[in-house]
């Protein structure tokens, strides 16, 4: 089984929560790195090499500064070599929303989910919410003036890396879906809900600044674009991330 994006996020978690079930792991990166074999989405450089003889292809890989030379042509070259090689199955990660957010780098991630779709290779699509961590560096930086700036009423789904990956686990052990499957954390917060509790949790009494943020992008937020009513969901809360993490 080959993983794309294996040192990431998602593949620091994904890659053993895959060894633990006994499946044999190919980790995939750019740089030589012992156990893992070497190949470059960017190029196509040992993509051959990478897929030979693998019937999985778990593909996490993501550049959000570089989505259209990594995301979309990059799996575009993953997706021929797959096919090629003859896989079974690829199992690719999107994000919920990326259909209803004018963001540029959704709309990137959307042209790829229409390359995997394209490719005549069996295939599933797993559109997650956002992760925990991701929630608190969009945190950090919109307190990097001082006070937490945020739009109140934008509304996230925070999700745990680890739940993420064990429901990849899952969806590897069935026949290919062919469509996307979306994933979610267990509750749906509002960003004022997010700034209070993380402040409270690291012992901070920073103000928080209210603003209705203007633009598309944040009336989507608002609206919930970036939330899904999918089941099952991920089991641990933000204040659960929170909890152990400070």
């Amino acid at each position: 089984m080959l993983v794309t994006g294996a040192s990431g996020t998602l593949g620091s978690a994904v890659v053993p929560r895959l060894q633990k079930q006994g499946y044999a792991v190919r980790p995939m990166t750019r740089s030589a790195r012992a156990g893992w074999v070497t190949a470059d989405l960017r190029t196509g450089d040992g993509l051959a090499e990478a897929v030979r003889g693998v019937d999985v292809i778990v593909h996490l890989a993501s550049a959000p500064g570089r989505p259209q030379k990594t995301d979309v042509e990059g799996t575009r070259r993953l997706m021929a070599a797959a096919r090629n090689a003859g896989v079974g199955h690829v199992l690719y990660v999107s994000i919920v929303g990326i259909d209803r957010v004018p963001y540029p780098y959704y709309r990137a991630k959307l042209d790829t989910e229409k390359v995997v779709e394209g490719s005549g290779v069996p295939h599933t699509i797993v559109r997650a919410t956002q992760f925990h961590q991701f929630a608190e560096m969009l945190l950090s930086a919109l307190s990097k003036p001082g006070p937490v700036i945020i739009d109140p009423s934008w509304q996230v789904q925070p999700l745990d890396v680890e739940d993420l990956a064990e429901e990849i686990a899952e969806l590897i052990g069935r026949p290919a879906a062919g469509k996307a499957i979306e994933y979610g954390g267990p509750q749906v917060l509002t960003f004022d809900d997010l700034a209070r509790s993380w402040l409270a949790a690291r012992g901070r009494k920073r103000p928080i600044w209210r603003l209705g943020i203007p633009g598309k992008v944040s009336r989507a937020l608002r609206a919930g674009a970036l939330t899904t009513s999918a089941t099952p969901t991920g089991s641990r809360t933000w204040r659960d991330y929170l909890a152990e993490k400070y």
